[in-house]
């Protein structure tokens, strides 16, 4: 539910993070702040900054965040599951499933899924997931159980000392057969729901890759490893070095829609290997699983393309 109102003629100038803290007093400072920094907050139609300071006639306009409900109304979801413990879970994230409740998709999602799936197994539980894949990226994800498993897989990727291999096809061959794109991205001026390297929030990030494979000169197979975890940040690495991930229209306009005439259905993106410190036990654990059937048909279709078999 979207939130505007227009900041009346008595209000003394003030930063737009404390102003909010007093207006919605159910959100944290903390919260607000994130809020503000995905760009769910705008001044005047603008993605603004919590040091911002707001003034009277301003008009503020904000998603109001909903409760997600803890069950999955009645529906059970498959969940691939790599491994289990009472502290944290590992599993194979389908592509086509949104990972956390947010506007637009406030239930089955995978975190309403593994609600449902402690509250079956009789656990007091309470999942909470660390990092996130986007709707159309299947792969290797790890969900922390507990508080304390939580903040120890926090810190591993806040560090960055976790172990993450992903592999995509995209549209094009890199001139290099490797590399190091180091390019700060952040919310983009123009649409905060996209990442880019046109924004008012740089923030550094850095992915290596490697190609693979190729096929002629229409799309490339590449392996990537992300050295930070800014949101959206290998699609919009891929985009800003000319070769955008095949199936991402968002990042990639319609030329990366579809492929001699087959319509690409998702983002060709998949996360193979996660690694990291068992936040108990601390001994390092490494998962890692092969791409799902549309990522392997639509490889073979590419290599039916470039050899014109």
């Amino acid at each position: 539910m979207q939130t505007e109102f227009v900041i009346s003629a008595g209000e003394q100038p003030k930063r737009l993070d404390v102003f909010l803290v007093h207006r919605e007093p159910k959100l944290s400072r903390a919260a607000l702040q994130r809020m503000i920094t995905a760009g769910w907050v705008r001044v005047n139609d603008q993605i603004a900054k919590s040091s911002q300071r707001i003034k009277a006639g301003d008009v503020i306009a904000f998603d109001t965040p909903q409760a997600a409900p803890l069950r999955l109304n009645g529906q059970t979801t498959r969940l691939e599951i790599l491994f289990e413990d009472r502290a944290c879970l590992v599993l194979n994230k389908p592509a086509g499933i949104v990972a956390h409740p947010a506007p637009g998709h406030w239930s089955n999602t995978l975190l309403n899924a593994l609600l449902d799936h402690c509250a079956r197994l009789g656990e007091p539980a309470t999942p909470g997931l660390v990092h996130r894949l986007d709707k159309d990226t299947s792969g290797v994800m790890v969900i922390a159980k507990t508080a304390e498993a939580h903040r120890g897989l926090a810190v591993q990727f806040e560090c960055h000392s976790i172990t993450r291999h992903y592999e995509a096809l995209v549209s094009g061959v890199p001139a290099a057969p490797e590399g190091r794109i180091e390019c700060a991205i952040g919310p983009d001026r123009q649409n905060p729901k996209r990442t880019s390297t046109r924004t008012l929030q740089p923030k550094a990030a850095v992915t290596e890759y490697r190609v693979e494979d190729t096929f002629g000169v229409v799309a490339a197979h590449v392996l990537l490893r992300p050295h930070t975890g800014r949101t959206h940040q290998i699609r919009t690495h891929l985009q800003a070095i000319g070769h955008p991930i095949l199936g991402d229209r968002a990042y990639g306009g319609e030329k990366v829609g579809a492929t001699d005439g087959y319509d690409i259905p998702r983002v060709m993106l998949h996360a193979r290997t996660l690694g990291f410190t068992h936040p108990v036990t601390e001994v390092y654990c490494e998962f890692t699983v092969a791409a799902p059937p549309d990522f392997d048909a639509m490889h073979h279709l590419l290599r039916s393309v470039a050899t014109g078999g």
